[in-house]
């Protein structure tokens, strides 16, 4: 995805500058690539013709690999017969007196450069309502050659541009259809998009569980995901058969006060529709009742991986791990010969068990071990868990551990990230967030993820990565006060080591509120920051074990 670069050296303004309210305009650069990925076959060349705006005499340097091999303000890539099934990375650097501005760009050399499509959401279809408008803008593979695009609706052409925006006033099912080709070949998707009055719009919403653990005398929160088309519908919440609460709140806190198996339902009605998903809630004996013993004979290690998925990332196995099966016994034989197991970007997760309850010391109790070094910090979130149903699994209650984003501005709870499965090896991995928010990602996806497209939840934080150099040659990622893996912390890397220390006592609730959790029996790492620092890929926590620092202090 391109990446606007801010240099470092700004030049002030004047004072009359100030007084006439303006101020030094920095180079904009605009890319003839929608994703700053190019192909190009072998033998041929590939012209890159970026648009600029604010460039009096400026100066252009465009680096292959970090070697400058261009000065002018566009450049002709040429694929040699050696660089097939390559990638090459580019750097675009603008400067004028005003500052300096850079993008960055892959070029992918391959046999024959077919335009492969890739458009969210086009495997599921479309719903949209009458007279609405539906704007199509497909991810295809940008080629040295000349492409045409092709859209029909049932059969009928109506484009020849790349994006197109589908609108009717008929309520049916319409196919579309868009076809890229060149002299190399083609690619198409075919999808439908279902044109519904107000009525007849399909309510939706997400229940990522809907079978909950929690130990009696807690509380937990239940909730509906991804509400769609509520057009100002109530919920009303019963617990065995009995209401306990109605209205607009599609959040409900459950007490567990009795132990035992309980059935909760929430329905939806709107003027519409009526929806109705039932939840197991089952209340645990108290705190305390499988709490598994130190003994001798216990290992202050992490003795078992019972999850990983990771978000995509250039460290993520993207072919021979295809269950999650096979990614827990990937991770468990990297983990314990001492190497790091990467998270992927935003959401990406892991969670290990040990053969013993943690005490809460009021202290400091487990450890994480990371790579992390000063300014190159990918934090992680650490969730802790209690085996509150005594199953030996990790299916209970999550906890999250406060740390010092914890409630600031730019700390986002509940976030969530959609990634779409790329149509072909050559396309970039795009996503979609729960605030809006989408992009593009150019490493691998995980084959052992679902095979469309997977959503991944937990805490986000602002990020703090930053380009130094100005140029895209030097990115740091800045540091965290404390209470994240794989963060460099000089508060709680407490042994001199790349360990990060963790207290049981910052576990809080939904409501960011203090849990009095006595022990945890599991934990989980995910990785909490959504960006990218150029050259260096995603942001990717990196775990390499998990302690009970209880036994070693």
């Amino acid at each position: 995805m391109p990446v606007m670069l801010l240099s470092a050296m700004m030049f002030g303004c004047s004072e009359d500058d100030e007084v006439a309210g303006t101020s030094p305009q920095l180079p904009v650069i605009t890319l003839d690539s929608d994703n700053a990925v190019y192909q190009v076959k072998t033998g041929r060349e590939l012209s890159i013709v970026p648009t600029y705006e604010n460039v009096d005499n400026a100066l252009y340097i465009w680096r292959r690999d970090g070697v400058i091999v261009c000065e002018d303000p566009s450049y002709t890539f040429v694929a040699q017969s050696q660089d097939e099934g390559n990638s090459f990375y580019l750097t675009l650097t603008v400067s004028t007196l005003n500052g300096s501005t850079a993008e960055e760009m892959r070029v992918n050399v391959v046999s024959l450069e077919i335009p492969y499509i890739s458009l969210t959401g086009a495997s599921e279809g479309y719903t949209v309502m009458v007279d609405d408008e539906l704007a199509l803008t497909p991810l295809i593979a940008e080629t040295s050659i000349e492409t045409s695009y092709r859209w029909t609706v049932d059969g009928s052409p109506v484009s020849q541009e790349k994006n197109y925006t589908f609108s009717s006033s008929q309520t049916g099912a319409y196919t579309l259809c868009l076809t890229a080709s060149n002299e190399d070949g083609e690619d198409s998707v075919e999808f439908t998009v279902t044109v519904c009055t107000p009525e007849e719009m399909p309510f939706s919403w997400t229940f990522p569980q809907t079978v909950f653990n929690v130990s009696q005398g807690r509380s937990i929160r239940l909730m509906p995901y991804d509400v769609e088309n509520l057009f100002d519908g109530t919920f009303t919440w019963e617990v065995d058969g009995s209401e306990v609460q109605s209205g607009d709140g599609a959040v409900y806190i459950f007490s567990a006060t009795a132990q035992g198996a309980h059935t909760v339902t929430v329905t939806m009605s709107n003027d519409y529709t009526i929806e109705s998903q039932d939840l197991t809630v089952n209340v645990c004996p108290v705190e305390g009742t499988y709490y598994r013993q130190r003994t001798a004979d216990s290992s202050a290690d992490w003795n078992k991986v019972y999850e990983f998925l990771a978000a995509p990332g250039q460290f993520v196995d993207g072919s021979s791990t295809t269950t999650m099966e096979q990614a827990v016994a990937t991770a468990t034989t990297t983990l314990a010969a001492g190497s790091y197991v990467s998270l992927g970007g935003f959401g990406g997760y892991i969670v290990v068990g040990f053969d013993h309850s943690i005490d809460n010391s009021g202290s400091y109790d487990f450890a994480v071990r990371g790579n992390a070094f000063s300014n190159s910090s990918e934090p992680g979130i650490v969730w802790v868990m209690q085996d509150e149903n005594g199953n030996g699994l990790p299916d209970d209650t999550w906890y999250e551990l406060a740390g010092s984003e914890t409630g600031k501005e730019g700390t986002v709870q509940d976030y969530a990230v959609t990634y779409y499965k790329p149509a072909n090896a050559g396309l970039d991995v795009q996503w979609v967030d729960n605030q809006g928010g989408s992009g593009t990602l150019n490493p691998k996806y995980p084959a052992w993820a679902d095979e469309e497209k997977y959503t991944l939840r937990g805490t986000c934080l602002a990020a703090r990565n930053s380009d130094q150099s100005g140029n895209g040659s030097y990115w740091t990622n800045a540091d965290y006060d404390w209470g994240y893996a794989d963060n460099y912390s000089t508060k709680d890397m407490i042994t001199g080591t790349t360990a990060n220390h963790f207290r049981i006592s910052d576990a809080i609730d939904y409501k960011c509120d203090p849990v009095p959790l006595q022990y945890i029996d599991f934990v989980k790492v995910q990785t909490g920051v959504n960006a990218q620092s150029g050259w260096l890929g995603e942001i990717s926590t990196e775990v390499l074990g998990f302690y009970d620092y209880n036994m070693q202090k």
